[in-house]
């Protein structure tokens, strides 16, 4: 099989920019990409578009990755939409590493982009919504808030109810989530592309405004716009490029079983095809992004991933260890409690992060020596589990 690397990446800031179209994020974040990759768009062989929620937010459904790359000279080339949840985009990346692993070309592009922001409020909680089975929503709304009392996000009622249940298998407290917050918020303060850039105490996190008890406002990601994309190649054309590239060691896919008590999570499940893919464990791992779109998923899915003991999570943040500087940073680039969670965007922005780590580039964020990095991205929700994860696992460049 042939091996796929990263050539080079590109993002824009994330934040709230209602001036800007779904179109110039897409624009902004493939040129960067292309240029990161000494590439034209006349060598890209395949182009996969990641958008969650395009349809509802902005009305444009059905040829969104079209419309949005109208003016990017790649019309012409194949252009897949991909739709997942909130892993739309590290599924189009998953699909651009098969495209190339396969023969079916030896250059692709994996975007991901949302423009979630909008004068009214209702509209991208609304689109949220769309993420679990409609069928069952009244049930899944009364299950979680049973006194009828939700916040009118169903997402933040999930992870709320989710993050009680943690506290009463655990023990761990209120503040323990707060001390993710204040993490993800000193790590984005050093990001220039994050959504929140300042750093905040522990007593800002908990006395924010109450979203969903225990979740505070600081606990949440926030709504936001933002792209981001990277272009894959296989090896041999990459070295014939003036770049430094980033091995893919796995990227598995996996779909949740949130219907079946016995199966395991589908971020377990992403993880254990990942770790067998590349050879590599979760003590390897020098960096780390997660899907934290309330502070307890870190939590929760240091557990699943298998970066601590059921029941350790807490005394891992204590450790230090996935602190910046610390021996293997979780979310260093803010997360997206800090960096923002533009759904369709961050699946890629993740991966874009990891790219910079591998190769160098972080700055202040930057995991001294980093070997293996792991991003795990969820999306949607079916019964009890997520309904889609993603989990890539890429290696440093080996110079030889």
């Amino acid at each position: 099989m042939r091996k796929a690397v990263i050539a080079g990446t590109g993002i824009t800031r994330f934040g709230k920019f209602l001036d800007c179209t779904l179109r110039s994020l897409a624009e902004d974040a493939v040129g960067q990409a292309l240029n990161d990759a000494d590439t034209t768009g006349d060598e890209i062989g395949m182009v996969f578009f990641g958008n969650a929620a395009g349809g509802l937010l902005t009305g444009q459904e059905c040829v969104r990755g079209q419309v949005s790359l109208r003016h990017t000279g790649l019309l012409g080339k194949p252009i897949v939409n991909v739709e997942n949840a909130c892993a739309s985009s590290s599924t189009a990346f998953h699909l651009a590493r098969m495209a190339i692993v396969s023969g079916q070309c030896d250059v692709a592009l994996a975007i991901g982009a949302e423009k979630m922001s909008n004068e009214d409020r209702s509209v991208p909680l609304k689109a949220l919504e769309a993420a679990a089975d409609q069928e069952e929503l009244t049930a899944l709304k009364q299950r979680i808030a049973p006194a009828g009392g939700g916040t009118g996000s169903v997402f933040m009622d999930l992870y709320a109810n989710l993050a009680r249940d943690y506290m009463d298998q655990t023990g761990i407290s209120a503040e323990d989530y707060a001390r993710v917050s204040v993490k993800q918020r000193k790590a984005g303060a050093l990001n220039p592309i994050a959504q929140y850039r300042k750093a905040v105490t522990l007593e800002e996190v908990l006395e924010s405004r109450v979203i969903a008890a225990p979740l505070t406002l600081m606990m949440c990601s926030p709504i936001g716009d933002g792209a981001a994309a990277l272009v894959l190649m296989s090896e041999d054309y990459a070295r014939r490029k003036a770049i430094e590239p980033v091995q893919i060691l796995a990227c598995a896919l996996r779909s949740g079983e949130g219907d079946d008590a016995e199966a395991p999570a589908v971020a377990q499940a992403a993880s254990a095809a990942a770790y067998e893919e590349a050879g590599v464990g979760p003590d390897d791992l020098s960096v780390v992004e997660i899907h934290d779109a309330a502070a307890p998923a870190e939590f929760i899915l240091c557990e699943q991933l298998g970066l601590c003991a059921p029941g350790e999570a807490a005394d891992l943040l204590d450790s230090g260890d996935t602190e910046l500087g610390g021996r293997m940073p979780i979310n260093p680039s803010g997360g997206l409690i800090s960096k923002g969670h533009p759904i369709g965007a961050t699946g890629a922005a993740q991966l874009v992060e990891l790219a910079d780590q591998m190769r160098g580039r972080a700055g202040a964020r930057q995991r001294q020596d980093a070997r293996f990095a792991l991003a795990e991205n969820g999306g949607g929700w079916i019964g009890n589990d997520a309904a889609a994860a993603v989990v890539t696992i890429l290696a440093a460049n080996v110079h030889h």
